[in-house]
């Protein structure tokens, strides 16, 4: 009896098996344009007809299949097999956190979920490149390359006249950073000057290149910044000694300024009055 009792609740036990979720793959990585696989495999207790719903997880949750049908962006390019969807030509905006959600509601766990996680892979593209076309010697001068659409971000190598610069070699004149893209010289000099271009890759697809460019280097005018400060120095000092000049002469004094004024407007006064009395002795002899 003991036996027997033993073995019904044993069989019980197994039989009971709440609505589990799972996946084979919760991080999926795929090329961009190509086909990816969201995984979703469940089990119920005694739900023999599940609601199976897609959500994709971004700051907003959006639905990507619900009440059986594929809504959105998805709505003509993905298919469901079992719980399991398969979409067509992802591209980056497809990449994010997928959820599958199976609700059973005669379980007694009424619902599972699990988590898919797609990363589109993204070739490089043709970097932008910014590379002066000249610059004095001894001046600190910057390369830089970027591609901002590759996945995983690329990294970069310079070429000088179609060699690739080192990234670290010693008593170099420059330094190189291979995920920011930037080169660096602290101090250039004319030996420096030659045709540059960058190389982005991430090893998703081919390299890409910018167009070369040259930098010419040249040295510095001592003797024409030499000229230019005199010539500045001289400049201001005349404008001192003008100023002081006129200073000491009472041209910036108010006095004298209203005592010009009052002689021109007395002298403007008389010539005024001579010619009106020549004028009226004229008419007087007529």
């Amino acid at each position: 009896m003991f036996v027997s009792v033993a073995l019904l609740i044993l069989i019980q036990s197994i039989a009971v098996v709440p609505v589990t979720v799972t996946s084979r793959s919760p991080q999926v990585e795929v090329h961009e344009f190509s086909d990816a696989e969201l995984s979703c495999e469940f089990k119920t207790e005694n739900e023999m007809n599940p609601r199976i719903e897609w959500k994709k997880i971004d700051k907003d949750v959006s639905f990507v299949y619900y009440d059986g049908h594929f809504v959105g962006p998805f709505h003509d390019r993905a298919e469901i097999k079992g719980a399991t969807v398969r979409l067509r030509r992802v591209t980056q905006v497809d990449a994010g956190k997928y959820r599958c959600e199976v609700s059973a509601p005669l379980d007694s766990i009424t619902l599972g979920e699990t988590n898919v996680t797609l990363r589109v892979l993204v070739p490089p593209q043709t970097p932008l490149c910014d590379v002066p076309s000249s610059a004095l010697t001894g001046s600190q001068v910057e390369l830089r390359c970027r591609d901002q659409h590759s996945i995983p971000p690329a990294v970069y190598t310079w070429f000088k006249d179609n060699r690739a610069l080192p990234i670290r070699q010693p008593n170099a004149t420059y330094t190189v950073n291979e995920f920011t893209g930037i080169l660096t010289f602290q101090t250039v000099s004319r030996a420096d000057t030659g045709q540059y271009h960058c190389e982005a890759k991430n090893g998703v697809g081919p390299a890409k290149s910018c167009q070369g460019t040259h930098m010419h280097i040249d040295d510095l005018n001592v003797a024409a910044v030499i000229a230019g400060v005199v010539l500045l120095c001289l400049i201001m000092l005349f404008c001192v000694f003008g100023a002081c000049y006129a200073h000491r002469h009472g041209y910036f004094s108010p006095n004298i300024r209203a005592t010009v004024i009052l002689q021109r407007k007395i002298s403007n006064t008389l010539s005024r009055s001579c010619c009106d009395v020549k004028m009226t002795d004229g008419w007087q002899l007529l």
